[in-house]
């Protein structure tokens, strides 16, 4: 039995990890990586990856990267406004018979309607091929650890997941400025009302609509309470500087209700500077769960190295999420893959 063959699509700093990551193992192979910028075409994928040669040639043509004969792709490309538009592709890759791992979403394409989930489908169907859409957060935080939590919970009414991410030496511009927005000037534009909210409106919605599932429920409302911290000074982050003044920091937060009386908060951190928000910025996650008893748990990713960056050990965890789940999503049927996790016991309800 072969070893399963893999693309890899994208090679920023997510795609590089996850090279490095299937050059280590001996149960996979990479056959392919998927590039954007001009500068990396014809070079050799170990190249990029500062690695020996691997005799594979990154390219921008999706053609050649359909003729290859791969089980899986690994799509890590960066997420951007519209929320839909990395969906041709991946239409493309699906019909080709390649089943596509992403954390760009995908973990509930029929959430957003079936003029979105049905192209989607109809590909993969059409391919013999299975989406699935796998990552920290949507897809692991929320989905598998809070989630088993609340099986510990008796009377669940709340439940609340934190988030931070320190951007501080992230090494893409195009990321930092334009994803995250920093840098923005909010006399010119409100994030919170632009495009850019829409997009992780719609991007994160996916994790409600799993937990209601999940316990038996239904989302009854969705309320962006989005917040922005500006720099109180010019802050020198790796990429460049962000002015006095603009955007240093994003929380992209949503208060959820439920049918079933329960409601849930996700609030995500994206920061330049852990001094902007004092005590507030410690773990990567913290998950608090109100009920019977009540529930308080960090989880902190870390690397043996103090002197990574801060960003390495969660693209790591990353790495090992989407190469863990390649043999069961090849094992999967044609169509979306639906996260499995242990599933907690369901709010209790008075008759």
């Amino acid at each position: 039995m072969r070893k399963p063959r893999i693309i890899q699509w994208g090679t920023g700093s997510m795609g590089r990890t996850t090279i490095r990551r299937i050059l280590d193992r001996d149960d996979v192979e990479l056959v392919g990586a998927y590039v954007t910028n001009p500068d990396k075409v014809g070079r050799d994928v170990g190249e990029i990856v500062k690695r020996p040669a691997t005799g594979i040639i990154a390219t921008n043509d999706i053609d050649q990267i359909l003729a290859l004969d791969a089980d899986v792709v690994l799509h890590t490309s960066q997420i951007s406004v519209p929320y839909a538009g990395q969906n041709a592709d991946v239409i493309r890759l699906l019909e080709s018979g390649k089943n596509v791992i992403s954390p760009n979403g995908y973990n509930r394409p029929d959430y957003h309607g079936p003029d979105y989930a049905e192209p989607l489908r109809n590909a993969a169907i059409k391919g013999g091929a299975t989406l699935a859409g796998i990552g920290l957060n949507p897809g692991f935080i929320v989905e598998r650890i809070a989630l088993s939590l609340a099986g510990l919970v008796g009377g669940r009414t709340d439940m609340r997941v934190y988030e931070v991410v320190d951007a501080s030496n992230a090494p893409s511009p195009g990321l930092v400025f334009n994803a995250m927005g920093f840098g923005s000037d909010p006399a010119v534009s409100d994030l919170r009302q632009g495009p850019v909210a829409e997009l992780y409106d719609t991007y994160f919605a996916e994790i409600f609509d799993y937990v209601a599932e999940k316990l038996g429920t239904r989302i009854t409302e969705i309320t962006p309470l989005h917040e922005l911290t500006l720099a109180p000074h010019d802050i020198a982050i790796r990429v460049g500087t962000i002015a006095k003044g603009t955007v240093a920091a994003t929380t992209w937060k949503w208060r959820a209700g439920f049918a079933d009386g329960s409601g849930m908060l996700l609030s995500i951190l994206w920061t330049s500077s852990h001094e902007l928000h004092g005590e507030d910025a410690a773990a990567h996650w913290v998950i608090e769960i109100d009920g019977r008893p009540g529930v308080r748990a960090t989880v902190e990713l870390l690397d043996e190295n103090p002197e990574a960056p801060p960003a390495k050990p969660a693209m790591d965890a990353m790495a090992v999420l989407l190469l863990n789940a390649v043999p069961h999503v090849m094992a999967a049927g044609p169509g979306f893959w639906d996260l499995p996790a242990i599933l907690p016991a369901r709010r209790e309800v008075a008759p």
